[in-house]
């Protein structure tokens, strides 16, 4: 398998990744008794397949793929605005679900693309920045480091442009105090990806000519 397929491979899924945790991310499940989205499963993923990317080819290649993924969101944040608008044909049964559904996620929908925007593009700075300072060693803590704090900003922006004042409830304090745990799981499924960064730099390498 080409090197050059391998890549396309990769930013297919980061693209089905994006737009999956936008559409199915609406979502509470509960995971280790902590309500939590279920896009948790899929959010830590973009930053591993960003990390492999800037391994193999550089920041700029990284920072491409962000840039992607930020157009991809936009136009599914405007086609889902518009066909929540647009009205039904009388056949058609379920628009007040398609309504609650789709939505209620547009609020999220823009502070999702905000935080992937912000999040994503440190991260790629980050992990160039402790790339330079390991002289390319340890990739283990490149990988982590870079993405511990990417997802921070990510979790932090996300919770509060989503959810800040939408009830008296939702204070700044109640939304760290939200963000939190579901921090604590992103970067728990972070250190747990991290055989995979190795994986994945090596399995992209390998097509190399």
């Amino acid at each position: 398998m080409k090197q050059d397929f391998k890549l396309k491979m990769l930013l297919g899924v980061f693209i089905g990744l994006l737009v999956g945790m936008n559409l199915l991310g609406g979502k509470i499940t509960t995971l280790l008794g902590i309500s939590v989205s279920v896009g948790i499963f899929m959010v830590p993923l973009t930053f591993l397949i960003t990390d492999i990317i800037a391994e193999v080819f550089g920041k700029k290649t990284a920072q491409q793929f962000v840039i992607i993924g930020l157009i991809t969101l936009i136009i599914t944040f405007v086609y889902t605005a518009l066909f929540v608008i647009l009205g039904p044909h009388e056949r058609y049964e379920f628009n007040d679900a398609y309504v609650t559904i789709f939505g209620t996620s547009l609020r999220m929908m823009i502070a999702s693309i905000i935080a992937f925007a912000v999040a994503q593009l440190h991260d790629v700075w980050a992990f160039e920045f402790w790339k330079k300072k390991t002289k390319g060693k340890m990739l283990w803590l490149r990988n982590n480091l870079s993405t511990f704090v990417s997802q921070a900003i990510d979790t932090l922006l996300f919770m509060t442009i989503a959810f800040y004042g939408i009830s008296d409830k939702f204070t700044f304090a109640f939304i760290i105090s939200l963000s939190i745990p579901y921090y604590l799981f992103k970067i728990a499924f972070a250190a747990i990806d991290t055989p995979f960064v190795y994986l994945g730099v090596k399995w992209l390498q390998s097509g190399e000519e």
